[in-house]
């Protein structure tokens, strides 16, 4: 079972598919809770250059309250990261599949959660 849910886009910057994710997520309910920037945190760190690479910590408030009822310790899991990456040949945005994710809780009521949760992130990352 692959862990990500990814899509790849040749023909546009880095800066734009950041605001088109951002708007994607916004569109089915997601707000942006945290923005990790991993190349200037690396240069910062330990002297490292890379491409650009962002990770948002994205979250749908409705789905997080009924999955932390359900489940009060899965707020070790969330939020949703969703990363923005530069690659040679485009940019790559993968957001981590919450189902995937789940598998490591024995709890038959997040199955449901997580699934319409993958759903709405799949569809984000369908209108980038």
């Amino acid at each position: 079972m692959t862990y990500t849910l990814n899509r790849k886009l040749n023909d546009d910057s880095f800066e734009n598919v950041v605001e088109r994710t951002r708007a994607a997520l916004t569109a089915e309910g997601f707000g942006v809770l945290t923005e990790i920037d991993v190349k200037a945190t690396m240069r910062k760190k330990i002297d490292i250059e890379m491409p650009p690479y962002l990770i948002l910590g994205a979250c749908n408030p409705k789905m997080a309250h009924q999955a932390i009822q359900a489940e009060p310790r899965v707020g070790a899991m969330l939020p949703c990261n969703v990363i923005v990456r530069e690659l040679d040949d485009g940019v790559e945005v993968s957001a981590i599949d919450p189902v995937a994710s789940m598998l490591a809780i024995e709890n038959d009521n997040l199955k449901g959660f997580a699934r319409q949760v993958r759903d709405m992130l799949d569809q984000a990352i369908q209108k980038i």
